[in-house]
């Protein structure tokens, strides 16, 4: 089971580098990130009510009050590393490339500050990515795979804005997309460190894909759902309403044609 969790988080790690070649073209001024934002709410949302909480309080041999409890705290958690370190998992915008305009008022020293500051704190949010999968992988397979793809749609958003923010703080191009993958990929570092402890341990697992679904929730409820109330025109909210069903209808499709292994 290693090699699957170690290829699910090298995909999750790469994903990035394709959705910024795709995005980040030199004639592309404006990323359309606010359709990928609603794909990754619906999908998130999926995964976490339909997939992972109930296939956590199947397979627990804890109360469902904890396994809830769980993800509840996985919620504040979240909520408070966020406020913590001033960072947010997905803090998308419509025009990243208006923030060029403000290099002046920015001083060079805030700028490192905040290359440090993204950095660090994506590691992080890659490194829980890792734990995420390797865990849900663990459960079975039809449940790492739909893991592993609300992430990637989750990490497409994320890695753009993420790139953006780094253009912004004074990094070039080219060091900004290696800075960027090379963070990404400590999700392979997460997996694998869980895959050992997830074996030793497997009665935390449904733990872990409680943890998971609080942790989805609050990135689709907070960080991208709240991006696109900000949108008045009738029919971009349609578009993106459409969007949002779409990643909830392919998380479903998933899950039917991957049923849970008995």
């Amino acid at each position: 089971m290693l090699i699957p969790i170690i290829i699910a988080t090298t995909i999750v790690g790469i994903i990035s580098l394709v959705g910024i070649l795709i995005v980040y073209q030199e004639d592309q001024k404006t990323p359309p990130l606010k359709p990928l934002i609603s794909l990754a709410a619906g999908a998130l949302l999926t995964v976490s009510f339909l997939d992972l909480l109930p296939e956590a309080l199947e397979e627990s041999t804890f109360e469902p009050q904890l396994i809830l409890g769980v993800t509840l705290g996985s919620i504040v958690f979240f909520f408070l590393f966020e406020k913590a370190l001033h960072w947010h998992h997905c803090r998308c915008q419509e025009d990243i490339h208006d923030t060029h305009k403000k290099k002046s008022v920015t001083t060079q020293q805030g700028k490192r500050h905040l290359i440090y500051l993204n950095l660090s704190g994506d590691a992080l949010h890659n490194l829980v990515d890792g734990f995420l999968i390797a865990g849900a992988f663990l459960l079975d397979i039809k449940t790492g795979i739909t893991v592993t793809a609300a992430v990637i749609l989750h990490e497409i958003p994320q890695e753009i804005s993420d790139f953006g923010i780094l253009l912004y703080a004074g990094l070039s191009r080219a060091r900004a997309i290696i800075y960027n993958v090379g963070v990404a990929l400590t999700a392979v570092i997460g997996a694998i460190l869980f895959f050992f402890f997830g074996n030793s341990f497997s009665v935390f697992i449904p733990l872990m894909a409680a943890f998971a679904a609080g942790n989805f929730i609050y990135l689709a409820t907070a960080d991208l759902i709240p991006e696109l109330h900000h949108e008045n025109d009738a029919k971009k909210v349609l578009m993106y309403s459409i969007w949002l069903l779409i990643g909830v209808a392919l998380m479903l499709a998933v899950g039917f044609i991957l049923p849970h292994a008995e």
